[in-house]
């Protein structure tokens, strides 16, 4: 029996809930993503069927070919998704959200009538270059620079932390374009990088968790890059990159509370087989409590996301709300993780469960996407505390 309550969706939602369910369990079938974590697999199939039945338009409008969801489709699905996989929620994000959607709001229109079909139909992989090894959380401290030359930039400089940058097409490139700019969020640039360029080298990177979708390292290094390929005008980006939060922090959220769902299932199934003292561990009171706690935070996170994509839906800033439902989340589903491995005993700490797996893809929900304290310091400052 689920845990989730559906409640309040509509019945198209619904719908489609079952749907990318049903789809994940015929081409992402469980048992063979223990195997794909261990080797570092990407979930090709799974993504290309989901690309197939639609869903990935879901994040674009109807008139640059997408479905037009509301911010609330959107939860539903990747909260869908999260719940089945984290592993395949990230990779369906990272391409269509976090880099495509930069296209989507601020491309040429040559670029937006090139890319997003592509991207769309599961045909175009792409990846956003931000991070580098000196600035994490301090994106306006980027050091990546590109220089205008005639009709080309040339590109130098080293990424890290690139979510599915092994499988990119095409990498969405934060750049500094101007050295000499006195305010440090000036200068920097937006370029679109063909990820099969000369000069780019991608480097894997051997993570803890979400291992099918890893982080990697990206060199460019003399890279040639048509001046046609920045967009969102020079020098620009940082308020380009802002302005793509909510929607970002609504996508890590809902991945996050859907998780949260099935790792207390699982633990919750584990507890009713599991035999102690003659009885299932699950009529202990002890252990009864420790589910209901995972119940709560998987319920309140849950509410923190819808709560976010209603104050999306209505058209208002929702700075603060993106930021609460980011910490709840993904601290949640840590939590839920951390509680559910308690239960297992040493079966949670084993690799012969699932339940160590999603400790570790569980963890880095807090890090990623700006890190839970500078969630905490924009809530400050929304506070009027800064």
């Amino acid at each position: 029996m689920s845990l989730i309550n559906t409640v309040g969706l509509t019945e198209e939602q619904l719908m489609m809930r079952e749907g990318v369910l049903d789809l994940l369990a015929k081409h992402l079938p469980w048992e063979k993503i223990r195997k794909m974590d261990e080797a570092r697999e990407f979930p090709h199939e799974a993504y290309e069927a989901l690309a197939d039945a639609g869903y990935i338009g879901l994040f674009y409008p109807e008139e640059l070919g997408g479905m037009g969801g509301s911010y609330r489709d959107i939860a539903v699905f990747l909260e869908t998704l999260g719940y089945y996989y984290t592993g395949i929620a990230q990779a369906i994000t990272t391409s269509g959200i976090y880099a495509g959607m930069h296209i989507a709001k601020f491309g040429t229109p040559e670029l937006k009538k090139e890319l997003l079909p592509r991207i769309i139909a599961g045909k175009a992989k792409m990846a956003l270059c931000m991070s580098e090894p000196g600035t994490g959380s301090d994106v306006a401290g980027v050091k990546t620079f590109a220089e205008r030359q005639g009709d080309e930039y040339v590109l130098n400089g080293n990424k890290v932390w690139i979510t599915c940058g092994h499988v990119a097409d095409y990498f969405v490139v934060i750049t500094r374009t101007d050295r000499d700019s006195s305010n440090r969020h000036q200068g920097i640039s937006t370029l679109l990088v063909d990820a099969k360029s000369p000069g780019v080298t991608v480097r894997p990177l051997s993570m803890l968790g979400r291992r099918t979708t890893h982080a990697n390292e990206v060199f460019f290094e003399n890279v040639r890059v048509p001046a046609s390929n920045l967009f969102g005008g020079e020098g620009r980006a940082w308020k380009n990159i802002m302005s793509c939060l909510g929607l970002e922090r609504l996508g890590l959220s809902a991945i996050s509370a859907g998780h949260c769902f099935k790792i207390t299932e699982y633990a919750r199934n584990y507890a009713q087989e599991r035999i102690q003292f003659g009885q299932p561990i699950s009529n202990f009171q002890v252990i009864q409590h420790k589910l209901a706690d995972m119940l709560i935070l998987s319920e309140t996170a849950r509410q923190m996301v819808y709560r976010l994509a209603d104050v999306l839906d209505a058209g208002m800033p929702a700075v603060t709300e993106a930021s609460i439902a980011k910490v709840v989340a993904s601290e949640n589903n840590f939590k839920c993780a951390d509680i559910g491995m308690q239960i297992m005993g040493g079966a949670g700490y084993s690799n012969e469960y699932d339940m160590q797996m999603f400790f570790r893809d569980s963890r880095v929900g807090p890090i990623g996407g700006g890190t839970n304290e500078i969630q905490r310091n924009i809530l400050a400052k929304q506070m009027d505390l800064v």
